[in-house]
């Protein structure tokens, strides 16, 4: 097959490609349009993949007992040569009886939710759609369609999370369920968030508090994305290479494969295992952690036969909060070595940049 944009591609109305992905699968298309064709040095096809990685696996029950010293210099490797990790979630039934887990009954049916959403008509899914990327609320495409040269075979519903109370009633309404189920599964994970963070401080040797701001007044954020079936998955991405920004997320995915990991400059496919989460460390960390702890590049790859699900929940510090390299981190021999930055300065970056690699936190640099 030449890679030949002219006969790989089809061009349509700029208005065409605001609507996003799903939109244009509804409609018939058979081809990739020109605007998601990659330039042809990153096209996955020449970004060879060197097959699977097993991630380290952290099986939350052992962080509960007398296993937690060697489960947290597990986690602390982890963390500083992979920046990724998996969670084990009901493995073990002690985990229900002390309540230190999500259930299959709220998993699934965040999955099929976050499904039943996407499979909505147009026009419903359309009423939250915005380029604005402050909004609350946001049904898109691409990462910034505003800006993207090249858009991203994603489409994604973004819903501020935290306080709940303050977003509950803005979220969609339809599928009449939405809210019912989203709002438990975004408490609970929070929950998570706070126990998993705990044990990614305490791995770092840090003094732990309740009241720090990491754990009491995380932003939460939670990105739905819909990766549709694509006709020629060698052209295009779903996500292009990218750090996450925050501090940790937390990633919940059905058993499409399509996630991918830089690892040692190798790009690797991370298998979905059920029952358990992905997390990885993001920018934030990284220069909390003044660059002890990794935020890894990854990108998502999309296949013709299946679409994709995954449920990214985002922690960052407040927006007007800046992070800089705690103090207990900081010494002769390991000097400052990132300059203070908040969430508000990622988004204005954004806003007026492309969302590649780590070009953000590279900027954020003392050396």
């Amino acid at each position: 097959m030449s890679n030949s944009p002219s006969e790989t591609c089809i061009k349509l109305p700029e208005e065409m490609y605001q609507k996003g992905v799903k939109h244009l699968c509804e409609n018939g298309v058979t081809k990739v349009p020109e605007k998601y064709i990659l330039p042809e040095p990153e096209r996955p096809q020449n970004m060879v993949v060197d097959g699977c990685i097993d991630l380290p696996v952290i099986d939350f029950a052992q962080l509960q007992g007398n296993d937690r010293p060697a489960v947290l210099r597990k986690l602390a490797q982890a963390c500083q040569e992979y920046g990724f990790f998996r969670l084990l979630m009901l493995v073990h039934a002690c985990m229900q009886l002390t309540n230190h887990g999500i259930s299959n009954e709220v998993v699934s049916k965040m999955i099929d939710v976050s499904k039943r959403f996407f499979e909505l008509p147009f026009e419903e899914r359309e009423a939250y759609m915005s380029s604005n990327l402050y909004a609350t609320v946001r049904y898109g495409t691409s990462f910034n369609q505003n800006n993207d040269g090249v858009f991203c075979w994603r489409d994604f519903l973004k819903l501020s999370c935290h306080p709940i109370q303050d977003f509950l009633s803005h979220w969609p309404s339809s599928p009449v369920d939405l809210r019912e189920a989203m709002g438990k599964y975004t408490s609970e994970s929070r929950e998570l968030y706070g126990m998993v963070m705990k044990a990614i401080m305490e791995s770092l040797g840090l003094v732990i508090k309740n009241d720090d701001v990491i754990l009491e007044d995380a932003n939460q954020l939670m990105m739905l994305n819909w990766y549709p079936a694509c006709p020629q998955p060698h052209l295009t991405l779903g996500l292009p290479p990218h750090s996450d920004y925050g501090l940790i997320t937390l990633l919940l995915q059905d058993q499409v494969e399509g996630l991918q990991i830089q690892h040692k400059s190798r790009w690797l496919t991370v298998k979905p295992i059920p029952n358990s989460f992905v997390v990885n460390i993001g920018d934030q960390f990284q220069i909390f952690s003044n660059g002890r702890y990794k935020s890894v590049v990854h990108r998502v790859a999309v296949n013709s036969m299946s679409s994709r699900l995954s449920v990214a929940t985002l922690y960052s510090l407040p927006a007007t909060h800046n992070v800089r390299p705690s103090a207990e981190l900081v010494d002769e021999s390991n000097p400052c070595r990132y300059r203070d930055t908040s969430y508000a300065d990622f988004l204005d970056f954004l806003s007026s940049s492309d969302f590649k690699c780590k070009r953000f936190l590279e900027l954020r640099k003392l050396c």
